[in-house]
This record gives structure tokens, C-alpha cells and sequence, in this order.
């Protein structure tokens, strides 16, 4: 049984920190730091191989699951026991578990498989489609997701939660340029645009070393990025609707670029 150090002054240290990292982005980029809250996430993190600099339980989590949480304090730096009323300010969630980990960034995924098929996310936004896209890609058998790193975090609580685990499970290729990563690894680039000009998805035979390309919930795919891809594709759509929400559009992309 791993030691641990029992917390009770809401000026250590390292509860500071963790309620820094659940907040600031710059924090977790700077640091290669990030935060999960929950079994099934730090479950899912321990799984795959993630470690944690720090590992902190509930005094009444501790008491309850003191096995659960000996398994995770085996892989971590650090281990505390925190009493409640303190580990519950470190946390985001309205109604914690009792379990909370500062884990390691993995490093950013470098192979790109040619026999793969992939998703690119050019400046996504919103943390929440973050997640369901991946979650989509995930159950759909994408090989792994492109993002731009003026997309939203992947590694913010947000995103993390709504990717049920996914994220800390997909490949993820974290780029400055989406072009660039699609060129270099002589992949086919098609992107996905609001525009009754561009072929319709259904009619495209996708075949593995392609990416579709979806854009920013707002303003659609980077100019540059859309000139510079190889074919404009569309979602056809009937009725009045003028577009879909980016979960939606990465959705019916994945679903035709691996049926």
C-alpha cells in the first residue's frame, strides 16, 4: 500500500495548483498538465497508459473505495487524502465523486497512418462538439483526429467530459497547420463547406489516406485551408435548414468516410 499525505489547509500547494490547471489553459499547455475528475475518466487515463503527477481522494472517498484508489496512487507522484469540504473547491463538477487526478499530457500523436481515414478539425470551438466528435470518430472506426491548436483544448474539463474518455483514447494530431500535416503524409484533403457547388458527400467513394475536413461552428473552414484542399465536398440537405452544427456535420462525415 502506496503512502499518501492527508490534506487539510486549503493553502497547499498543490490543491492550489490543481484548481489553477481545471481553469487556465496557457497552465496546461506551459506545464504538458491536465486534470480528470471521476472514476471511469481517470480509469480510462490509468488504461492507457497516462500517468498522474498527482492523485487526490475525498476523506470519505478514501474510507469507501480505499482499493479503487490504491490502484490509482500506485501510478502517481503524489497522493492526498483531502477532506471534503476542501477537495470539493479544487473541483468542477457539481457533484464530485471524490476522486481527482493532475495527469501527464500524452505526447502528441506523430504517425499518421496512411492506411487510415481521419477527421480534421480546423479552429472547432466548442469544447462540447470537441467531444462528440470524437466520441462519433471513435465508434465509427476513424483512425484519429487532426486539430488545429486554435481549436478549443482538448484537455480542458470540458471537452474531457464530453468525450466520455475518448479523448484520452483516439490518436490526436495536434498541428499549427492542417495542410501542411495533410501534404507531408500524402494524405487526400476534402473540405467539408455549406455550398450547393461542392459534390455532395454521398456521392464520394472514400478509400483509406483520406481526411474530411470540418470547420469552425461559426465560420466554416479557413479560407486558405479550403483553397488549399484537394475537393470541396457538401452535406445535402433538404427543407429550409442552411446548415448543421459541427457535431452533426463531423457525424455524417465519419459515418460516409468509413462506411
Amino acid at each position: 500500500m502506496k503512502n499518501f499525505v492527508f490534506l487539510t489547509s486549503k493553502d497547499n500547494k498543490y490543491l492550489k495548483y490543481a484548481a489553477k490547471l481545471q481553469k487556465s489553459a496557457s497552465t496546461r499547455e506551459n506545464d504538458k498538465m491536465f486534470v480528470l475528475e471521476g472514476f471511469r475518466i481517470i480509469s480510462d487515463a490509468y488504461e492507457n497508459n497516462i500517468t498522474f503527477d498527482c492523485v487526490f481522494s475525498s476523506e470519505t472517498y478514501y474510507a469507501k473505495y480505499e482499493d479503487k484508489v490504491q490502484r490509482f496512487f500506485e501510478n502517481s507522484k503524489n497522493c492526498f487524502v483531502v477532506v471534503d469540504f476542501l477537495f470539493e473547491k479544487i473541483c468542477e463538477t457539481t457533484n464530485p465523486q471524490g476522486i481527482l487526478a493532475i495527469a501527464n499530457m500524452p505526447e502528441n500523436a506523430e504517425i499518421i497512418n496512411k492506411n487510415g481515414r481521419y477527421l480534421a478539425l480546423d479552429n472547432l470551438s466548442d469544447p462540447s462538439n470537441l467531444g462528440a466528435i470524437s466520441r462519433t470518430a471513435e465508434a465509427l472506426g476513424v483512425s484519429g483526429i487532426i486539430i488545429t491548436k486554435n481549436s478549443c483544448d482538448p484537455y480542458s474539463p470540458k471537452s474531457l467530459r464530453a468525450s466520455m474518455g475518448t479523448l484520452l483514447r483516439i490518436p490526436l494530431f495536434i498541428c499549427d497547420d492542417i495542410i501542411s500535416v495533410i501534404k507531408e503524409n500524402n494524405l487526400r484533403s476534402f473540405a467539408c463547406v455549406v455550398d450547393r457547388g461542392a459534390q455532395s458527400i454521398t456521392d464520394i467513394s472514400f478509400t483509406d489516406g483520406d481526411v474530411i475536413i470540418i470547420g469552425n461552428e461559426a465560420n466554416g473552414i479557413s479560407e486558405i485551408v479550403k483553397e488549399l484542399s484537394d475537393r470541396k465536398i457538401t452535406i445535402p440537405m433538404k427543407g429550409r435548414a442552411e446548415s448543421l452544427n459541427a457535431a452533426q456535420a463531423a457525424a455524417i462525415a465519419a459515418f460516409e468516410l468509413t462506411k
